[in-house]
């Protein structure tokens, strides 16, 4: 009985213990429309919801069955995993705190504290982002309660909370991973930076990060006050990133005490059409070069120019840094006048003998690369995109037999202005296909 009540994913599931509903459940969408809600004694009916571990509320139709029924009737006490929209407070509530927000602080956030304090993993989803009232400061801070009353928290996602919801996390031991925000959410944050941010603990335990907003300054108010010893994976999604605030974030990434163990860094800013590409420049490389334990770099910022090719040295000196490096992809607006050649490229690959995916712009003016010396294979590389100021691509053939000779797993490289390289590239192995072919007949 423990298992089938312990993952609740619809309402519905519940209400199945009240017999007058059984023949309107799950006819119709929209079934519980002027159906009257539950009495007191039909709520004494939810005996199962003791044995709910995991529930998934994601619509509030059918919320007001609940109105008149004492929360303590359907009761989670062993509740670990919630997904709740945010529209869906007062199943959890008491309904004098229900206004889509928070009014007070009052004796009634007593009964949140029962409910969410034993919460291993929350989860609260906007499912109305751009209207909601959900996006106003009281809604907000209506989350941030939440999240400060949870003392078990293993996994977070919801929208922004404040400050001192911060310092909470950073006490909790049991915390691993953290996603904040959603596309809607302000580019800055909406607190003052008042002593809460000043009194974070280091986050010990948490591996992953992710963010997903309008803008960068509340990521990077969170990263220039925060350390995170254990952290694995970072993740932001903005609208925007200007250089200004790529510097500052990189800068806070390199000194939040995670050089040592970050795995995953990925950052992506909206693509934006410009009729002349951004002339200011970031070398970002340089930050990143303490992260030893890198696996994954992806930097898709499109508000500035990613300065990768000044000095190939500083290529060569970031590919020996992370040997263990399998997806490294940078993607910047600014193609012109870059000076990694195929012989840089080669040179790199080979201080990363694990790469899987590369993706950086190259000079395909000449093809630095002797012919005549025995090429050395990277057999791990399976993505190659490259990108090129030139629409017309010269020596195509030339090229198409370095990558064959060089890169045996490489089918494809690039796309539009690469059309010519990839017709010789794929004769090639077609011709290789065939010669094999015949010699397995002999």
């Amino acid at each position: 009985m423990d298992l089938l009540w312990g993952e609740i994913d619809m309402l519905e599931s519940l209400l199945g213990c009240v017999t007058r509903l059984h023949p309107l459940i799950y006819r119709l969408r929209n079934w519980a429309e002027g159906v009257l809600p539950l009495s007191a004694d039909e709520g004494r009916q939810f005996r199962h919801s003791a044995r709910v571990r995991s529930l998934s509320i994601r619509s509030n139709r059918l919320l007001h069955l609940f109105s008149v029924i004492p929360t303590e009737l359907y009761d989670f006490p062993r509740l670990r995993s919630l997904t709740i929209s945010t529209n869906c407070w007062n199943l959890f509530l008491s309904h004098t705190l229900h206004h889509r927000h928070l009014v007070t602080v009052n004796e009634d956030l007593q009964s949140i504290v029962t409910r969410c304090a034993a919460l291993e993993h929350l989860r609260v989803i906007n499912p109305d982002a751009i209207n909601a009232v959900d996006s106003t400061a009281d809604a907000l801070s209506c989350i941030s309660d939440i999240v400060r009353l949870c003392k078990q928290l293993v996994t977070l996602s919801c929208p922004l909370f404040d400050w001192a919801a911060w310092r909470h996390l950073s006490n909790l031991p049991t915390l691993t991973r953290v996603n904040a925000g959603h596309m809607y959410s302000d580019a800055a944050p909406p607190w003052p930076l008042e002593r809460d941010i000043a009194n974070f603990s280091p986050f010990s335990n948490v591996t992953a990060l992710s963010f997903w907003l309008r803008g960068a300054a509340y990521v990077i108010t969170v990263m220039q006050y925060s350390q995170f010893p254990s952290l694995k994976e970072f993740t932001m999604d903005v609208d925007v990133l200007s250089l200004p605030e790529a510097e500052q974030l990189f800068r806070a990434l390199s000194h939040c005490e995670a050089c040592e163990t970050l795995e995953k860094i990925i950052v992506y800013s909206s693509y934006h059409e410009y009729d002349h590409p951004p002339n200011n420049s970031l070398s970002a490389i340089p930050h990143f070069l303490c992260s030893t334990q890198l696996r994954t770099l992806r930097l898709a910022c499109y508000d500035f120019c990613i300065n990768l090719d000044n000095d190939i040295h500083i290529l060569l000196e970031a590919m020996s840094s992370w040997p263990h490096m399998r997806d490294l992809k940078i993607e910047t607006l600014c193609l012109r006048h870059s000076r990694i050649t195929f012989c840089g490229i080669f040179t790199a690959l080979h201080l990363c003998p694990q790469l899987h995916t590369l993706q950086v712009v190259t000079d395909t003016t000449t093809v630095d690369i002797d012919p005549d010396v025995e090429p050395v294979r990277h057999t791990s590389l399976r993505m190659l995109e490259l990108k090129t100021p030139r629409f017309h691509i010269a020596n195509a053939e030339a090229l198409a037999r370095i990558i064959f000779s060089y890169l045996p797993h490489i089918i494809l490289v690039g796309e539009f202005d690469w059309d010519e390289v990839n017709m010789h590239l794929k004769s090639l192995k077609d011709a290789a296909l065939r010669v094999t072919g015949a010699t397995s007949n002999t």
